[in-house]
């Protein structure tokens, strides 16, 4: 599906796939490999933003994945990466938040952000307990949310 469809219609703390398309090439081949990753992998969604104009330049919306968070016990890098809904890769909703389920979000004047997405409640009570986000709020995913998986 298009990326624009990802941006109308998947809940966030879904797991996206995206894909050029393009058979992974052997390992052997570390530069085209390279080049491979950097067009097929998977994170979860966690931001929408929507378009706008700056000046005379239209910003076209887009959406925000979390790839990973990389370092031993102390994470030091946090991998992000933003689509644009025009770009030409193809993407999956491969899992989507299961019913009450708990999205604990961060609400800011460009939006809101998936911070972590619980089990249940408790859980989620208890994270944001001990992660002190200001301006965030929990909020239960809906069975009608789960509609794009089959899609």
């Amino acid at each position: 599906m298009s990326a624009q469809h990802i941006f109308d219609y998947a809940p966030l703390g879904s797991i996206i796939c995206y894909s050029d398309g393009s058979p992974k090439p052997p390992a052997r081949f570390t530069k085209k490999l390279e080049q491979w990753e950097r067009n097929n992998g998977s994170g979860r969604l966690i931001r929408k933003s929507p378009g706008c104009d700056v000046g005379n330049h239209p910003f076209p919306a887009s959406f925000t994945l979390h790839e990973g968070d990389f370092g031993g016990g102390v994470v030091l890098i946090v991998l992000h990466r933003s689509f644009s809904v025009d770009t030409r890769l193809r993407f999956e909703v491969a899992e989507s938040p299961k019913t009450g389920m708990v999205r604990v979000l961060a609400q800011y004047s460009s939006g809101t952000e998936l911070l972590h997405l619980a089990a249940n409640h408790e859980t989620a009570a208890s994270w944001l307990k001990q992660h002190q986000h200001s301006n965030s709020v929990l909020e239960e995913v809906m069975a009608e949310e789960r509609s794009l998986q089959a899609a």
